[in-house]
């Protein structure tokens, strides 16, 4: 989480907008990308299952799968959306007043 800052530090020179402005956007793509691989990674472990299990239970869970898929990726994007809100919330600046 402080190589977010760190890195959005370097590409802002200074600028306070700047920084907050990478900040969100670095911590919006590496949630993406994790969300993409993991989200594949899931979708292909429960293709498997699927596949499994209806070679064990014949096609009784056939129509719950969709469902299934839908709580997987749910709970994976609740995750990384809570992870995500902690790296912006801690490497946000606000500018300070000057008295």
């Amino acid at each position: 989480m402080k190589r977010i800052g760190i890195a959005a530090s370097k590409m802002s020179k200074g600028n306070m907008a700047l920084y907050n402005f990478y900040v969100i956007l670095i911590a919006f793509l590496f949630s993406v990308f994790i969300f993409v691989t993991a989200g594949s990674a899931i979708f292909c472990a429960l293709i498997i299952m699927r596949y499994v299990s209806y070679e064990l239970l014949g096609g009784e869970l056939d129509r719950q799968w969709p469902r299934l898929f839908a709580v997987c990726l749910t709970a994976l994007s609740g995750v990384i959306g809570f992870f995500m809100v902690m790296a912006v919330s801690k490497n946000i600046r606000f500018p300070r007043e000057r008295s």
